[in-house]
């Protein structure tokens, strides 16, 4: 039980972090008709958000792992950015009205507000 909760918590602070991004981050759009639209699409959203981190995410790091050391991490921005931008497509792809303009800065400042924001209400939500 506790798996589910943990995982209901992250998607809900993810979700709740895509939708600030669109508030905040000038290039990332949602463009729907009604409030309940606009949640499914950010819970939407935020799965594919997962899914595409929780399985690209190890792997870059493996192959990459020469350019982690080369770039102190810097190098961490620019594939959040880049896995940003591939939600993006796939949720377009899917028909979701979610929408990142490009790579610049749309993309790297979205997933980066999205990990902090995430993040923190991760930390203030998860109490046990």
């Amino acid at each position: 039980m506790d798996f589910l909760k943990g995982l209901l918590i992250r998607l809900v602070t993810t979700a709740i972090a895509f939708w600030l991004a669109t508030l905040i981050i000038p290039g990332i759009r949602l463009e729907s008709d009604s409030t309940v639209q606009t949640v499914i699409t950010l819970i939407l959203v935020a799965a594919i958000f997962g899914v595409v981190n929780a399985v690209l995410q190890p792997i870059i790091k493996t192959v990459g792992c020469g350019l982690y050391l080369l770039t102190l991490g810097l190098i961490a921005l620019v594939v959040n950015g880049l896995l940003f931008l591939l939600t993006s497509w796939i949720a377009g792809e899917a028909g979701l009205p979610f929408h990142v303009d490009g790579f610049w800065p749309a993309a790297v400042l979205g997933a980066l507000f999205v990990g902090i924001v995430t993040w923190v209400l991760g930390a203030i939500l998860d109490r046990d």
